[in-house]
């Protein structure tokens, strides 16, 4: 019996390995679709063993080979992926408790800690890069707004395969030299995120190469979803809400993939409420979100969302202007009770002064959108006394030296001893929440 299959999440057909699934060019012969995913023929008792595993010595998110879909070990491409801090952040519970009258419990998910590249992506190009190399595949291309194409450039030379990764004429040109400097090939296209996407299909297409499948791509899917094992050994209580800076979407769908999967083994309680966060600078899910809710989700709001043509935003890995995963995640987020929020990017770099300040964790401008969503939602009544929220720090400050330079906000220049007066940082804090909270 195969270790797993692929199945189409549309109309069931099933395919014995990702082999058999690119040879059809990852698009279902049945229905046309080109949504799959991994069932393990696999008794899921054991993940209770491998989640509370006392005597852990793999300490990477390898540890549920056995829930991955790469049959030999010898394939495994791997840096290795560390599990993540999931830090308590009392200083936002009692922001929440002094500003809101909510008590509540803060984690954050510290993707920045990454050995590899420092997102959220990394498992997700460990995992690819492994079952491209198994399934004997030389050649991939990407687009992506940056992170993405840094992630798979990354694992893809570690397993000796050539990325060609698209991406849009506003990406940071730190995510083009990401790319490039391990020797894979970056074309920058003269436009918005979605002609890069298809140029990049057109490319796959001329020259008859393998393709990412975005979003709900099992290749990420199947790697992220294990975050959810690792929430399960590391709190005490799972997250009542669950909080991330949105472009396309593969942490909800990834999360629901596993909650649907242990659902038998009653270990967790509660589904969580998602609050997905954009940034008022490309923001058309929440857009297309609060039209759904105005109209009562009239029948066929899953496809009433606009589309934002070369969106400007101080955030470019989140700059999705034409949202097609829109249907999923907005389901999935109906669903589980949650919201989506926009959030205002004036305010990005005081949250990320003011987290700096009181952790000494530097984080990303994405990472900044999910924290600001955390505000947001505070004021919006979204997070309520008793809940456990947990928000993805999707990267750290390495991946973004433009806000760095911004965060540098108390330098000052002088000629002599008298132009420099005492400093006392305690009164930096007050002055950033209260542009914060404004």
């Amino acid at each position: 019996m195969a270790k797993f299959i692929l199945k189409c999440t549309t109309c069931g057909k099933e395919f014995n390995s990702f082999k058999a699934w690119f040879e059809v060019k990852q698009v279902c012969p049945i229905c046309r679709k080109n949504r799959v995913e991994a069932i393990y023929n696999v008794n899921y008792e054991t993940l209770k063993d491998l989640i509370h595993a006392k005597d852990r010595t793999d300490f990477s998110f390898w540890h549920y080979f056995d829930f991955l879909p790469v049959n030999e070990k010898k394939n495994i491409v791997s840096t290795p992926e560390v599990p993540l801090s999931l830090d308590r952040w009392a200083f936002l519970e009692d922001l929440a408790k002094e500003h809101f009258g909510i008590d509540c419990e803060v984690r954050a998910y510290r993707n920045d800690e990454h050995y590899a590249t420092g997102t959220f992506k990394d498992n997700g190009g460990s995992l690819a890069a492994s079952v491209l190399k198994e399934s004997g595949i030389s050649e991939y291309i990407v687009a992506s707004t940056g992170n993405v194409a840094n992630t798979f450039a990354y694992y893809m030379a570690k397993a000796g395969i050539s990325l060609t990764a698209f991406i849009p004429q506003d990406a940071l040109v730190l995510n083009g030299a990401g790319v490039s400097c391990y020797g894979q090939k970056v074309f920058r296209v003269n436009n918005d995120y979605h002609q890069a996407k298809k140029v990049a299909a057109d490319y796959a297409q001329k020259y008859g190469i393998l393709m990412t499948g975005g979003n709900a791509d099992p290749l990420r899917v199947e790697a992220k979803r294990t975050m959810v094992f690792e929430w399960l050994r590391d709190l005490e209580k799972f997250p009542t809400v669950y909080i991330q800076a949105l472009s396309g979407g593969t942490g909800p769908i990834a999360i629901d993939k596993a909650l649907r999967e242990i659902e038998h083994l009653n270990l967790v309680e509660k589904y969580p409420r998602f609050l997905m966060i954009q940034p008022d600078g490309c923001s058309p899910m929440v857009q297309g979100w609060e039209r759904a809710k105005k109209n009562h989700f009239a029948e066929g709001w899953e496809s009433d969302y606009p589309i934002l043509e070369s969106p400007v935003t101080q955030v470019p890995t989140l700059a999705t202007g034409n949202p097609g995963t829109f249907p999923i995640i907005a389901n999935l987020v109906k669903k589980s009770n949650g919201d989506m929020l926009e959030v205002q990017e004036s305010k990005l770099v005081d949250i990320t002064r003011y987290i700096a300040y009181e952790t000494v964790v530097a984080i990303g401008p994405a990472a900044a959108t999910a924290a600001l969503g955390y505000i947001k939602a505070l004021s919006t009544n979204n997070i309520q006394n008793g809940d456990v929220v947990l928000i993805n720090i999707g990267e750290g400050m390495r991946r973004a030296p433009e806000l760095l330079q911004q965060m540098n906000y108390t330098e000052q220049r002088v000629d002599s001893v008298d132009e420099c007066e005492r400093f006392d940082r305690k009164t930096l804090r007050n002055e950033l929440l209260k542009r914060i909270l404004s």
